[in-house]
């Protein structure tokens, strides 16, 4: 998995490096199909924006949030992005077994 942080106006510290990737591999590390993930930390005046796109095999998984913190603004982004996986992965996974339901039927 490529992880990449990059910061639009706003320069990327070790600890806000270090803080970033923390949070997003330990949503990341639930699914298998991750080729890289693109987080891009911006500010614009009193808002603080992280995003992020995660890029599965077959799908893209786009995240954003904005919060006056930027350390807050990572910890929601980590939340929705692993409520947004678990989506992903819980519709995979009742796609193939509705398939092979569907198959023993026939």
């Amino acid at each position: 998995m490529n992880l990449n942080i990059t910061g639009h106006h706003v320069e990327v510290t070790d600890a806000i490096h270090a803080y970033t990737s923390e949070k997003i591999d330990r949503v990341v590390r639930h699914s298998d199909n991750v080729t890289s993930v693109n987080v891009i930390l911006s500010v614009d005046k009193l808002n603080q924006k992280a995003e992020v796109t995660v890029h599965l095999r077959g799908k893209d998984i786009h995240v954003e949030c904005v919060d006056a913190d930027l350390y807050a603004a990572i910890d929601a982004l980590a939340d929705k992005l692993s409520r947004q996986m678990q989506k992903h992965k819980q519709k995979i996974s009742e796609h193939h077994h509705d398939s092979h339901r569907f198959a023993a039927e026939r």
